[in-house]
């Protein structure tokens, strides 16, 4: 999953190149990773190991940035 470098209204965030759409915050990844068929039950988004770059790509900031430009 790659979570593109934020700018106004969020991040957009890709699945194999598939747009899943702009995230906020990181709940909304992790919603995200659930439409896309990722078993996480009862996983809150602070429990994702979200330095996990088998899963994630951050490009231009990591979790805890979402609006820069």
């Amino acid at each position: 999953m790659i979570v593109h470098p934020p700018c106004t209204g969020g991040r957009r965030v890709t699945l194999y190149g598939q747009d899943l759409g702009r995230a906020r915050r990181p709940g909304d990844v992790a919603a995200f990773l659930r439409r896309a068929g990722f078993s996480l039950p009862g996983l809150s988004p602070s429990k994702f190991s979200w330095d996990d770059t088998g899963v994630f790509e951050w490009r231009d900031g990591g979790p805890d940035i979402w609006s820069t430009c």
